[in-house]
């Protein structure tokens, strides 16, 4: 196998070609080992399939003063994005700015590190999530949308404190000069919540905030009468007792959808209503209609009052 036949040193994952000179390989030997070259000065046993590995193996050609950003870092510190970016293969790096930007085939290179918080995620220096999410703001031009940015943005909050990693968001934007995109960061950074566990989470609390509805609360726990834990409802309208359920794969098996029947039906005994929402129910179209309408009649509202399309 290749890798037997690869120095110690240079272990099983992407290495420089200064490290294989270091290790006693010659560029002969190189080219006769059939290695695979993610980027310039860089080698690889087999070739990079996602956006991580290939960060990885580009970071052993980077300068160490380099960290991922925008688009790279936000897929790097898992945070939901359209599928279009996430399949870009360009690497977004940044330097700070008396640097010079990285010029390499296949990466945007970017400046302002200073002004950016560095964190280490999966082995790799990537811009921190808030700024990282205030960057999102410059490739709003690549089919990003606001809603987009509140998903990513309840992701972020999702990874800290509650409310105040809602805050921290805000200051992170209000600190920069002049951002890109900062009217629509400022549209998303109001519709963020904390305790959103899921993307299609976010979109449904969207799509009936944008419709009119009264926004419900997230995640939150209801009591029965006697004050114990009933349930932890997905979007809970408190005043009018009505929880609505996402049910996403994890629902898909007979001993969960026993479990969530179960629970409906104690929730119904103490006067609540669960409604499903699966993600067929989000999308443009008839059914997405049904389903507003549905929730309008058990919330009391007036659909005339509503913008269903």
């Amino acid at each position: 196998m290749v890798s037997a036949r690869l120095p110690e040193p240079l272990g099983t994952g992407p290495f420089s070609v200064a490290r294989a000179r270091a290790a006693g390989l010659r560029h002969c030997d190189l080219r006769a080992l059939g290695l695979h070259r993610p980027t310039h000065g860089v080698r690889t046993l087999t070739p990079p399939e996602t956006l991580v590995d290939r960060a990885r193996a580009w970071a052993q050609a980077l300068p160490p003063d380099s960290a991922f950003s925008h688009v790279t870092a936000a897929v790097v510190l898992g945070l939901p994005l359209p599928a279009s970016l996430e399949a870009d293969s360009r690497l977004d790096v940044m330097r700070t700015s008396d640097r010079t930007p990285t010029r390499r085939a296949g990466c945007r290179g970017h400046r302002g590190l200073e002004t950016r918080s560095v964190v280490e995620a999966s082995g790799l220096r990537v811009v921190g999530a808030a700024d990282t999410w205030c960057d999102l703001g410059e490739v709003l031009h690549r089919g990003l949308s606001v809603d987009d940015l509140v998903v990513a943005g309840d992701a972020v909050v999702g990874h800290g404190t509650g409310s105040a990693s809602a805050a921290v968001l805000r200051s992170t934007l209000d600190e920069r000069v002049r951002p890109r995109g900062r009217g629509q960061l400022l549209e998303a950074v109001g519709l963020v919540r904390p305790g959103v566990r899921s993307p299609r989470e976010t979109r449904a609390r969207l799509m009936f905030v944008r419709t009119g509805f009264p926004e419900p609360e997230v995640n939150a726990v209801v009591r029965d009468a006697a004050g114990g834990w009933l349930l932890e409802g997905d979007l809970v309208w408190r005043a009018q007792r009505v929880d609505g359920e996402y049910q996403g794969a994890t629902h898909a098996d007979r001993g969960r959808r026993s479990a969530d029947a179960h629970r409906a039906g104690l929730a119904a005994d103490e006067g609540w209503t669960v409604l499903e929402l699966w993600s067929e129910d989000l999308d443009q179209g008839p059914r997405r209609r049904a389903t507003l309408l549905r929730f309008a009649r058990v919330l009391g509202l007036d659909p005339r009052h509503l913008t269903i399309d």
